[in-house]
């Protein structure tokens, strides 16, 4: 009848209607990360703003990439005649093995999308690399950078060239299209953390006799 009262509606209908605040800030956040992103990818095409430094951007890529990192430590694990040594070289083979477990069992958890602007010439990829968070770039810089500057003698302006290699590697990874910025800022968190887990685990002739004695 005209000007009853209208029905209630049901429990679920109104929370639909009236969205949490928590869900609203991650949608504005991830709406804002995208847009940024995007913004942020001015070497993402040859058509691209600064599309004349793609090469030199995609050299950086490779300067962070795990397979050369992988191969240059086990290169001189393999060589090095100093017991110290081979026990640094050793731990930073853990390291880089556990940043690639890590980071694949993420990106194949989250499954979150490569930026649409991004082409698909990246260097040596696998299966997991078609997603984007986190960044492994980002991971594996932070960690080698804590790893560096935790167990190798250096003088402060190569200990600055690291940090900065650490950062121009993950700025690049935007700047490529490659990810988006929260990719990275994660990336860079879980490559902190991960430090940690190996200075917790370290490696050594008491601990691990077994590696050792292939060496």
């Amino acid at each position: 009848p005209a000007g009853a009262a209208a029905a209630p509606l049901p429990e679920e209908d109104c929370m639909k209607l009236n969205p949490s605040f928590v869900g609203i800030a991650l949608s504005s956040l991830l709406a804002i990360d995208l847009w940024a992103s995007k913004r942020l990818g001015v070497c993402a095409g040859e058509g691209s703003a600064w599309g004349s430094a793609r090469p030199l951007m995609k050299v950086i890529e490779v300067s962070g990439h795990g397979i050369p990192w992988l191969l240059g430590t086990f290169y001189g694990l393999c060589h090095s005649d100093s017991s110290a040594a081979r026990e640094v070289l050793l731990n930073l083979l853990f390291a880089l093995l556990l940043d690639l477990v890590m980071v694949a069992a993420v990106k194949g958890l989250v499954r979150r999308p490569r930026p649409t602007h991004n082409k698909m010439d990246m260097f040596v990829t696998i299966s997991v690399d078609k997603y984007s968070f986190p960044s492994g770039h980002a991971t594996r810089a932070a960690l080698v950078c804590r790893f560096v500057l935790r167990h190798l003698v250096l003088a402060v302006p190569l200990r600055v060239l690291v940090v900065l290699w650490a950062l121009v590697v993950s700025v690049s990874r935007v700047m490529l299209g490659r990810h988006n910025m929260t990719d990275v800022l994660f990336g860079l968190l879980l490559g902190y953390a991960l430090y940690g887990v190996v200075e917790r685990c370290w490696l050594s002739p008491a601990t691990a006799p077994a590696l050792f004695a292939l060496w």
